[in-house]
């Protein structure tokens, strides 16, 4: 394989400061209220929500009792706290997701992850194929892994990795591909990972959706929940490329 590295870089301080924004996605949740309430109903499918790093299944509950609101049976993923233990996380999903197929009759999931919990996600559809049906994430650092987050040094201290190698590794497992249909959900607001890094290039059905949002603002945030609402009510026809949505 050719050598790769991406040439981006993490959020600034500056749009890491812009994050205190979140608290005006929350709200957005009030005022597209009736439009929340319009959306698509849901077929009953399964849908597994994964919580982004250093959070748990409380950050992702508001989204899950939407989605229950609309038709959609939901579950958490029943590991408490995101602690960034990615390897053992992606097997723990994917037995999860097994389980609950097995449990329902042979039904795929859906999967929604928020920032690294996408990263789960997309690799727990690849890795347990037969029991995904599609993957949805929010603000994932797809490429580069953590090099391109706010909190890669960190990270990489924590988890003594090299970024530049890991990069290289993150890239490989991209490269052999995502069958089932992914949809990245990203902002150009992102304060943590840098948008470019969310963008899908490696799958040919992948959808690339921009939204106006902080990154702690992904999960609760109305014009995203409507989106996720249309997407899996199949309402959304975009094919792979970047669609701003109003």
């Amino acid at each position: 394989m050719q050598e790769y590295s991406a040439d981006y870089e993490a959020p600034s301080r500056l749009a890491t400061l812009m994050e205190l924004r979140a608290p005006l996605d929350w709200a957005s949740l009030l005022y597209r209220a009736p439009q929340l309430a319009a959306a698509p109903r849901g077929d009953g499918r399964p849908v597994m929500l994964i919580p982004g790093y250093g959070t748990d299944e409380l950050s992702m509950r508001p989204l899950g009792r939407y989605l229950q609101y609309l038709g959609y049976d939901v579950y958490d993923w029943a590991q408490g706290r995101n602690r960034g233990d990615v390897e053992n996380d992606i097997q723990r999903v994917g037995q999860r997701t097994r389980e609950i197929h097995d449990a329902l009759g042979n039904a795929p999931l859906t999967l929604i992850g928020w920032s690294l919990g996408g990263v789960s996600a997309r690799e727990a559809a690849r890795l347990f194929e037969p029991y995904v049906r599609e993957v949805i994430t929010l603000g994932t650092p797809i490429i580069g892994g953590p090099k391109y987050t706010t909190v890669g040094r960190r990270f990489a201290e924590m988890a003594n990795l090299d970024l530049d190698e890991f990069e290289k590794e993150v890239h490989a497992r991209n490269s052999i591909g995502i069958r089932q249909p992914v949809t990245s959900i990203y902002s150009k607001s992102d304060g943590v990972v840098a948008w470019q890094a969310s963008i899908d290039t490696y799958n040919k059905q992948a959808r690339n959706i921009e939204v106006n949002s902080s990154h702690f603002g992904l999960g609760a945030n109305g014009k995203v929940w409507y989106l996720i609402a249309k997407l899996l009510a199949g309402r959304v026809t975009t094919g792979k490329g970047v669609r701003v949505v109003d």
